[in-house]
């Protein structure tokens, strides 16, 4: 029997090329985004291309009730969700005091608090089925304090612990829970970040295709962390050994407004 896989944030970016990652295995797809147009062309494409099952959800998860709101809808039309991606995530670049903090707290709403309570409505379900998966979208970003966008950073530092933690709840039960921790990836993620005045930083970035492709992997092994690209494995390798000091000045640097 297919699985059936809800992709949050799928409209674009690494949510995007994880629905195609899956779609290519034969699963069928939930996908949840804001922009009903993208979702609609990506629906299409899925269906036509691996001959798989695609329902669309318009939502917005910054709206503290959407995920429930999701979970009650595929409730009532008897769809059982396998696996659980929790890609949506936005951040925004600025110091804490000046950046909007209404903006700030829709962070929080998106990259926390949507994922922890899609999470807590799925996952007892697969629990009690021995299978599915959690597969967290997290970042490098993670691993360090974040200057000048201290709650992305935050954030991710959550999505991180919180994914160690239910591997280990979770072990023996037969569900998989991974967390891919990509460095800079060529996503509209800066676009958004950079609404508010920044300088560019020349960096390499590796696509969303192939960081999804090897996320994927990764969470077919059970892998509870992955860090895709050997510069992002060496930078997240440092900042185990760099003092904490050392690497927030160097993180608030690079993030540093004009």
């Amino acid at each position: 029997m297919a699985e059936t896989v809800l992709v949050t944030g799928a409209s674009s970016g690494i949510g995007l090329e994880l629905a195609k990652c899956f779609a290519a295995d034969k699963a069928n797809l939930i996908l949840v985004a804001r922009n009903s147009a993208a979702l609609e062309t990506l629906a299409a494409e899925l269906r036509r291309d691996h001959k798989v099952d695609v329902d669309v959800i318009v939502s917005d998860l910054a709206q503290p009730e959407s995920p429930k709101k999701i979970f009650d809808e595929l409730q009532g039309r008897g769809v059982t969700v396998d696996v659980l991606v929790n890609n949506a995530g936005f951040g925004l670049h600025g110091s804490f005091a000046e950046l909007p903090l209404a903006r700030q707290l829709d962070i929080i709403h998106v990259n926390v608090s949507a994922l922890v309570a899609l999470t807590g409505f799925f996952l007892p379900g697969m629990i009690e089925r021995r299978r599915g998966g959690i597969f967290n979208v997290g970042s490098v970003a993670g691993f360090v304090a974040g200057p000048n966008m201290a709650i992305y950073y935050a954030s991710k530092a959550f999505v991180l612990s919180f994914t160690e933690a239910l591997y280990e709840e979770v072990r023996g039960t037969g569900v998989v829970i991974s967390d891919l921790c990509p460095g800079p990836t060529e996503t509209n993620f800066s676009q958004t970040a950079r609404n508010y005045r920044v300088r560019e930083m020349q960096v390499s970035k590796m696509s969303a295709a192939a960081v999804a492709a090897a996320g994927y992997r990764a969470f077919r092994r059970n892998q509870c962390i992955y860090v895709p690209g050997m510069s992002n494995k060496i930078l997240a390798a440092l900042t185990q050994w760099l003092p904490r000091v050392a690497s927030r000045k160097f993180v608030g640097h690079y993030n540093k407004l004009k």
